[in-house]
């Protein structure tokens, strides 16, 4: 198969995403803010076509950093870490990754970073489906704080726009999206 461009890849999932992930109508977000419309980026992420394409995207734009994993805040980033993961393998450019509980499991390892283990002084970018307000990859960083474990850096598959690039910027954070989601028209 050959090799497409990300300019292919992500025209491929934009139209994935209009068609099977946005909806309009009227919708009450995790936020408790009313919203026209919702975009649902796990019925993508959870398709084989929609996780090749954002995992493909995703370790384009990682290119050569020095990063030790990636992952983030679960439910958004799992599907996304789990391609990402064999992606990665398949390029011979392995990328250990991980999810963020939103609070330590009671039982077992009683782990909230849950993958291979990271240790101090890590260094990971964080991964996620859509950002709104940023407070899901907000909480990962902390999480991954408490540990020793750095991230300044977040990648999304579409920025709404309300907010989420300042407030992960307060955080310490730089959001990069693969759309913003005036590309759709909104």
């Amino acid at each position: 198969m050959e090799k497409e461009s990300r300019l292919e890849l992500k025209k491929k999932l934009f139209d994935l995403l209009n068609k099977e992930a946005l909806k309009r109508g009227s919708f009450t977000l995790s936020s408790g803010k009313k919203s026209s419309y919702y975009l649902d980026g796990r019925v993508i992420t959870l398709s084989a076509q929609g996780a090749y394409l954002a995992a493909s995207i995703i370790l384009d734009m990682i290119g050569d950093r020095k990063l030790d994993a990636a992952g983030g805040p679960t439910l958004g980033a799992d599907p996304i870490v789990g391609a990402l993961a064999a992606l990665s393998y398949l390029n011979n450019r392995p990328i250990k990754t991980f999810i963020v509980r939103k609070q330590a499991k009671e039982h077992g390892a009683q782990r909230q970073v849950e993958g291979p283990c990271l240790k101090k002084g890590d260094r990971v970018i964080l991964l996620d489906d859509v950002a709104t307000t940023g407070k899901a990859i907000i909480e990962a960083k902390q999480a991954l704080e408490k540990i020793g474990v750095i991230a300044e850096e977040a990648i999304v598959i579409v920025d709404r726009n309300e907010g989420a690039a300042d407030n992960l910027a307060q955080a310490g954070l730089k959001l990069e999206s693969i759309f913003k989601i005036t590309d759709f028209g909104l």
